[in-house]
């Protein structure tokens, strides 16, 4: 294990000076990387401009743009002077970046062009400086010309600081799925703790290469993807686009990464677009898959397939975030594909219970965290067996921003946090979970319901995107996003299909869908309890709107 000996993020600036100092440490796809020498530089002569313009122990300086090196040397720069950093997610509105903005009372934003343009019409009357992030160039009227722009070059030693583990790293504002968002507070501590029981799956060091596809202002990928390389001395790339296939692809045929984070919804693309498809496009090949011995075969020909595709070097893929699809781990497994499953939130910093595939029980997110604490609160359960999960260590956040009242709803005297995930833990130590507690839908019949386990079997349903599953008029109904192109290019096996079944004739996609979802219907009612069954599935034509994480924002379709 890492030794530190204060858990603060100016410790882990100081150490990896000292220990790595010629290393690669973080670099665009198509750059030279700065070594860690460098960064620390970097990190020095922005605390230089911050110290200038008027910065100090305890302000908030907000952060707002894409994943790149001059994030993570802004971030840096922050928390190791002192000063708490506020990450806003890029795909916040103007109008919540806004709001963040005045609830941390921010007096300085580093930010991309392309985000301040989007934010000129707002309300800002703490924000007193910006700084481009792309160039780190002061660009509001009223800054000191006279003053230098940068610390000198090749500042080797970070200017005077006292930083303590349980001053204020961070304040991390969610949108979450509820459209209520809240500042989580986090510590030093917090941060640093967490990422150190990170190394507890897995480890890094300055063998490792990895390319980051998230947004450095999530929790996840800030204290996994971030500060774990950072600790370990590995190198960590980033794209300058958002990662489609045209850019991705490329980066990893170049990058070539030994480790990499993602969240379910890119995995399960990849295995419902590209795999399932090349296994499903003829009669014959259908049926042998639907046999398990060829099944086993034919995915791990595509997994090694797959391996190719990410450069050939890939030991670790962390999938956090939501729930895995069962179908897509199922997959995983046989294709002997390097995952990792990982759990937790953004007010646990974020991890709690992590471990790689291959290791742990099918369907759950592996054992607790070496030195995290978790009871499962009984009372709260809807089946025997299962109740709240409950946590508690030093990577449990010290509350909510300015709201003592959220905080002592959550969290209690003696630093118990309720996550309002429902789950278990299995005979192996492995944690489960079924679902959030608000999104329990309360059955007609008063029975609880939890629509992530009837959403994972539609999910698993050929052509089935994602879905969402709500009450209405005291029926459960299920709206669900179709991948309507490849629906149209089988068109004529859904016409020969139900010609064969003695159903009426259908002609055309809009009759295959009407035709799809009925079979849909059946298909889960099968495979769920009485109360969980369907009374309808209902087309929905566009993909759901989501978080950074990649979650849906279910409080706009209840």
């Amino acid at each position: 294990m890492h030794q530190f000996n204060k858990l603060t993020i100016r410790e882990v600036v100081l150490r990896f000076n000292r220990e790595y100092s010629y290393r690669p440490a973080v670099s665009l796809t198509d750059s030279a990387p700065l070594t860690y020498q460098q960064l620390t530089s970097e990190i020095a002569r922005l605390q230089v401009l911050l110290i200038n313009m008027g910065i100090q122990k305890g302000d908030r300086v907000a952060l707002l743009g894409s994943s790149s090196p001059n994030w993570v040397i802004s971030y840096l720069a922050i928390t190791s002077m002192g000063a708490i950093a506020v990450p806003l997610m890029p795909e916040f509105t103007p109008a919540e970046i806004g709001k963040s903005l005045n609830h941390s009372e921010a007096t300085l934003l580093i930010a991309t062009e392309k985000q301040l343009v989007r934010i000129e019409a707002e309300e800002l009357p703490y924000l007193h400086h910006k700084i481009l992030l792309d160039t780190f160039t002061v660009i509001d009227d009223n800054y000191l010309l006279d003053a230098p722009v940068l610390g000198p070059e090749n500042l080797s030693v970070l200017p005077e600081a006292e930083v303590e583990e349980d001053d204020l790293a961070a304040i991390i504002y969610t949108s979450g799925t509820t459209g209520n968002p809240k500042g989580v507070m986090l510590t030093h501590k917090n941060i640093v703790f967490d990422a150190l029981q990170g190394f507890s799956v897995q480890n890094l060091n300055t063998g490792d290469v990895l390319l980051s596809i998230l947004p450095l202002a999530h929790t996840y990928e800030n204290t996994i993807g971030m500060m774990m390389p950072l600790i370990g001395g590995s190198c960590v790339y980033y794209l300058d686009k958002p990662p489609t296939a045209s850019i991705l692809l490329p980066a990893l045929a170049k990058v070539r990464p030994t480790a990499m984070l993602s969240v379910p919804l890119v995995i399960e693309k990849i295995y419902k677009n590209s795999v399932l498809p090349r296994f499903t496009k003829s009669g014959l090949l259908k049926k042998l898959y639907g046999i398990p011995v060829f099944r086993r075969l034919f995915h791990r020909i595509a997994g090694k397939k797959l391996m190719k595709t990410f450069g050939g070097r890939l030991q670790f893929f962390g999938i956090g975030g939501a729930k895995l699809d069962p179908t897509v781990e199922k997959f995983l497994r046989e294709a002997r594909f390097p995952f990792a499953i990982g759990y937790g939130l953004t007010e646990t910093s974020p991890l709690i219970a992590g471990g790689i595939g291959k290791k742990i029980s099918f369907q759950s997110t592996g054992p607790v965290l070496p030195d995290v604490k978790v009871r499962i609160d009984l009372s709260a359960g809807t089946e025997p067996g299962q109740g709240e999960i409950v946590v508690r260590g030093d990577n449990v956040m010290k509350g909510y921003y300015k709201r003592p009242d959220l905080t002592a709803e959550v969290l209690s005297p003696d630093g118990w946090f309720r996550t309002g995930d429902l789950g278990f833990i299995d005979q192996k130590g492995n944690l489960h979970i079924n679902g959030r507690i608000k999104n329990m839908i309360i059955g007609a019949n008063g029975k609880n319901i939890m629509p992530e386990e009837i959403e994972s079997v539609i999910n698993s349903y050929n052509y089935v995107v994602e879905s969402v599953v709500v009450k209405k008029k005291d029926k459960l109904i299920a709206y669900v996003y179709l991948n309507r192109d490849e629906i149209e290019a089988r068109l004529d096996e859904f016409i020969a299909n139900a010609r064969n079944s003695g159903r009426d004739a259908i002609s055309n996609a809009e009759q295959a869908i009407d035709l799809f979802l009925k079979d849909l219907q059946k298909y889960v009612n099968e495979r769920v309890n009485k109360f969980s069954q369907l009374q309808a599935v209902e087309y929905y034509p566009q993909p759901f709107e989501k978080t950074a994480t990649q979650k849906i924002k279910r409080y706009l379709y209840y």
